[in-house]
């Protein structure tokens, strides 16, 4: 019984996270009403980053659920990092945060450039 929950709650997790990669996630964010959020540090995002992102760095935690707390929760909200593995992380936070939908950028903006 808690194997089933714990592997059912993995899969809803996984269902909820999509990760595409470039091409894709350049066409979905391509519509004007898109919460893109770049959960990079503020000196990353200042580096260079996709067009019409908001920062919202993943490394101040009472920041970023004060700043997400202000999103739509029931829209998708498209994240991503530098390589991957924060936006990740970042993704099963706003899970919990009770976000219905989290689309990452495979590779992060190392390889969107």
């Amino acid at each position: 019984m808690f194997l089933n929950s714990l592997f059912r709650s993995e899969s809803q997790q996984s269902e909820a996270i999509k990760i595409l990669n470039v091409s894709d996630y350049r066409s979905a964010i391509s519509s004007e009403d898109v919460q893109l959020v770049d959960v990079r540090t503020p000196n990353e995002y200042r580096s260079g980053n996709i067009t019409n992102a908001i920062n919202i760095d993943f490394f101040q935690p009472t920041v970023f659920a004060e700043k997400f707390s202000r999103l739509d929760k029931n829209k998708p909200v498209y994240i991503y990092c530098r390589t991957g593995a924060r936006s990740q992380k970042a993704a099963a936070k706003l899970l919990e945060m009770g976000f219905s939908e989290v689309i990452d950028l495979r590779g992060g903006y190392m390889q969107w450039n």
